[in-house]
């Protein structure tokens, strides 16, 4: 069966595995419901299934998707971020990416302290450190940005780490550099007054890490990234553990941060195996209510397809459209204006004037240019 066509105005992109899947919808899940708006029905026809929420080891429901996402603590999510990224590890992937909201949804980034985020990210890394450790024996290496987040971490989190056999920790200042970076770094801890504690060797082994987990860096710190993974894991799996790459991908190539030139060569090579984005939206319409808000999400569980999934009004996530390749925002949101009956008619004015002349960001575009297009599959 034909399969419907590609978003107009947008770039088309590289080839995705047979059969194609740029918009496949999702069949036999509940009905899409808008606390504003009501219930929409789903389309069907030549449709793809979403299958069940998979047990832990069932690869091939993993592989299908998800119908409807709605895990009932952080415990539950780190398990199924754990069974992904081990399901990845186990096909050989070794440049992978997870991202899902470390706090609530309640706590923006804006709202939050620093502290309050670093802190959940330490220890959701942590977390599914342990859950490699049970799975797979894995010996999980957390990489801090510097020796100043690496020590308050061992001081916040020593038992954590105690818990977690074999676990071990580093930081992105054992990457070698020329001699003025070494320079600063030392003025950087004299002048800090913070010196090394020797209590930080109880997180060493004599026995490589077989995994290199990197959390809590910054856009700047993205080369050095590269350079620690070209050092110590240029065959071992390196996991960069909620960065919120796309927000770091934006700075690239503005003045004072790593050019371009990085997503082409290093961060087009990162697989996501568990990902979730989440996004709110609104839309004036010419009758009640007037203004319409919904939210929806990009996700993908590693090894299955990459979907779009709608917020319903008992918080939980329903696929509307699944693909082998990944969605852009601006696919995600056409999808979600195509179940809700709010996307204008193709072509027209309204059309353009809403979406605009570009609708993708340069990262997704520039599909020639990358080494690698694992961030895409």
């Amino acid at each position: 069966m034909a399969t419907p066509a590609p978003l107009s105005g947008l770039r088309p992109r590289a080839p995705a595995p047979a059969p194609a899947a740029r918009s496949r919808l999702c069949g036999q899940s509940p009905p899409v419901v808008s606390p504003r708006l009501g219930a929409f029905p789903r389309r069907r026809g030549g449709a793809a299934r979403c299958s069940p929420r998979a047990e832990a080891g069932d690869v091939e429901a993993l592989r299908a998707g998800v119908s409807v996402y709605k895990p009932r603590s952080y415990d539950v999510l780190v398990s199924d971020a754990a069974r992904s990224l081990a399901c990845a590890m186990d096909e050989g992937k070794t440049r992978l990416e997870i991202e899902f909201p470390p706090l609530p949804s309640n706590i923006s980034s804006y709202k939050g302290s620093s502290d309050e985020f670093i802190d959940a990210n330490i220890q959701l890394a942590l977390a599914v450190a342990r859950k490699l450790k049970e799975l797979k024996g894995t010996r999980s290496c957390i990489v801090f940005p510097d020796l100043p987040e690496k020590r308050r971490a061992s001081q916040l989190f020593g038992t954590a780490l105690d818990s977690i056999e074999t676990a071990t920790i580093s930081s992105l200042d054992e990457v070698s550099t020329g001699p003025v970076n070494t320079f600063f770094r030392s003025m950087r801890d004299t002048l800090d007054f913070d010196f090394a504690d020797d209590v930080e060797d109880r997180w060493k082994s004599d026995e490589p890490p077989s995994l290199y987990i990197f959390i809590n860096c910054s856009t700047r710190d993205l080369p050095t990234i590269e350079k620690y993974v070209e050092q110590f894991a240029s065959s071992v799996p390196a996991l960069l553990f909620n960065l919120e790459l796309d927000t770091l991908r934006s700075d690239l190539g503005l003045l004072g941060f790593p050019p371009k030139d990085l997503h082409y060569r290093f961060l087009s090579q990162i697989t996501p195996v568990f990902y979730i984005r989440q996004r709110d939206y609104s839309k004036t319409i010419a009758v009640t209510p007037y203004i319409v808000n919904y939210s929806g999400a990009v996700f993908r569980q590693y090894p299955g397809p990459w979907q779009v999934m709608l917020k319903q009004a008992d918080g939980s996530y329903a696929c509307v459209a699944e693909s082998a390749a990944r969605f852009t925002l601006g696919q995600a949101k056409e999808e979600l204006l195509r179940v809700l009956g709010l996307q204008e008619e193709q072509g027209s004015s309204l059309e353009f004037l809403r979406r605009g002349y570009k609708n993708a960001t340069w990262w997704e575009e520039n599909v020639d240019q990358e080494k690698s297009s694992a961030w895409r599959t």
